[in-house]
């Protein structure tokens, strides 16, 4: 059996690949972040583990985000009473990509969104754009991963059946340094042409639904790390080894580049909301410092407010 294919055209890295499951309402995204991951995680130099938290928080927001059918963003955010308070992963509908987090002095014990984050909720956020209104989705984050975080959420807040695998790790090639790569790959039950329903409506009808949803999530969650890192491993490839039995059809892919957004004159529209005396109480040596969470630039700005440099 061979891959139906929308294109030939192939991007190695940093895409993301849609595909539907023969004639089934199974729909999904394969993500592989390379580049645009290794250059968010590099530039927080996080611990292993919080960078690799962070890892599935973006590749996770990519996948979902990749749904989008406006020139909108989604924005994922999940906070928590443990070591790390804040995660933070935004993907906008022109392939755009950034994330950060904020970690608390505490130590962490062990690896993976309980040990890290602890009691907390998650939070998914919609934008249109100024002129829309925004839709807002909370769960509590008391799942022990961020796969089973995000099935959850599917389940109680959009009603829609949903199997997620996440991988980050560091690979490299021989005689080359490590570099971060991330993966996610997300199938849901959506029936309606081109995946359209009402919020709420039931999904799974019939015996038949069910029989399908279950075939499709059991494999789907036999993916391993490695399948969904490996770049010696293609999408198609991966999608062959889970659905060949059913049959897969991919479209065309995406390009995901790191992208934060921020810049001096998103930044001196901001300053120029506050009054000069407040300006002149932010300037330490006769300069204003603003440092970017997300890409960690730091811009520096006059007493009145004006863009002098980047850091």
């Amino acid at each position: 059996m061979t891959i139906a294919s929308a294109t030939d055209e192939r991007l190695t890295d940093d895409f993301i690949l849609p595909f539907q499951i023969g004639d089934t309402a199974v729909r999904g995204r394969i993500v592989r972040l390379a580049g645009a991951i290794d250059d968010i995680l590099g530039r927080h130099r996080f611990d292993d583990d919080l960078s690799e938290l962070l890892g599935e928080a973006a590749a996770l927001v990519t996948a979902m985000g990749a749904s989008l059918k406006f020139d909108g963003k989604l924005i994922f955010q999940a906070h928590g009473e443990g070591p790390v308070s804040m995660l933070v992963a935004d993907y906008a509908a022109d392939g755009s990509l950034r994330a950060t987090a904020s970690r608390a002095a505490e130590p962490a014990n062990g690896r993976g969104l309980k040990a890290l984050m602890g009691k907390g909720h998650m939070v998914l956020t919609i934008d249109q754009g100024p002129d829309m209104e925004r839709y807002q989705g909370v769960t509590p984050l008391d799942a022990p991963t961020l796969e089973e975080a995000a099935v959850a959420y599917f389940d109680q807040s959009e009603q829609i059946p949903t199997a997620v695998r996440l991988a980050v790790g560091r690979m490299s090639r021989p005689g080359e340094v490590p570099v971060w790569r991330a993966g996610a790959i997300i199938a849901q039950f959506v029936p309606g042409e081109g995946g359209d329903r009402e919020r709420g409506e039931a999904t799974l009808r019939t015996d038949e639904d069910r029989e399908i949803w279950e075939r499709s999530a059991a494999f789907l969650r036999t993916t391993q790390a490695d399948e969904l890192l490996d770049p010696g491993i293609t999408a198609e490839t991966l999608l062959y080894r889970l659905f060949h039995e059913d049959g897969v059809r991919v479209f065309d892919a995406k390009p995901v580049r790191s992208a934060c957004g921020c810049g001096p004159a998103r930044i001196e529209s901001v300053l120029e909301r506050y009054e000069p005396s407040e300006l002149a109480d932010l300037a330490e040596n006769g300069v204003i410092g603003v440092s970017c969470e997300f890409c960690r630039t730091e811009y520096k700005f006059s007493p009145e407010g004006r863009h002098l440099s980047v850091i």
